[in-house]
């Protein structure tokens, strides 16, 4: 796997960054205060992780034959406050939809984090991360 950043900045932006993947993607990464042209870097990587979980979930549920109708992950995340200024700890938020077991559920999520998704395996060793479900009603399970 290869991926670049170039510098590009711009007149009303000289904090701009573009990153290309090898796939051929771009990603516009901005580290100004105001992230008006793209996500800061740090949080290309939150968002990373929302997504490879929700991969997980979706895939692993569906091989459960549960109907999923949707699903959100939110991240939240606190920094260390001393450089390098890593994830100290993230709480992610699964709210799901549909029909669904609860054991599936808590499973699919057991799963994603401690064996299938590579995002959570890479930031555990810095970070505390923790699990919360809600229902569609936005009660969490028990």
């Amino acid at each position: 796997m290869i991926a670049s950043s170039k510098w590009k900045p711009n007149q009303s932006n000289p904090e701009l960054f573009r990153a290309h993947s090898e796939s051929g993607h771009t990603l516009a990464l901005d580290t100004s205060d105001s992230h008006a042209d793209g996500p800061s870097p740090v949080e290309a990587v939150l968002m990373a992780l929302c997504s490879c979980t929700s991969v997980d979930v979706v895939s692993i549920l569906r091989k459960k034959r549960q109907p999923l109708t949707g699903l959100t992950v939110t991240a939240h995340a606190q920094r260390r406050a001393e450089h390098p200024r890593s994830f100290e700890t993230i709480r992610l938020v699964y709210r799901l939809r549909g029909a669904l077991s609860r054991k599936a559920v808590e499973d699919a999520v057991a799963l994603s984090k401690n064996k299938y998704c590579s995002v959570s395996a890479m930031l555990s060793g810095n970070a505390t991360i923790t699990a919360e479900i809600e229902l569609p009603d936005g009660e969490p399970l028990p």
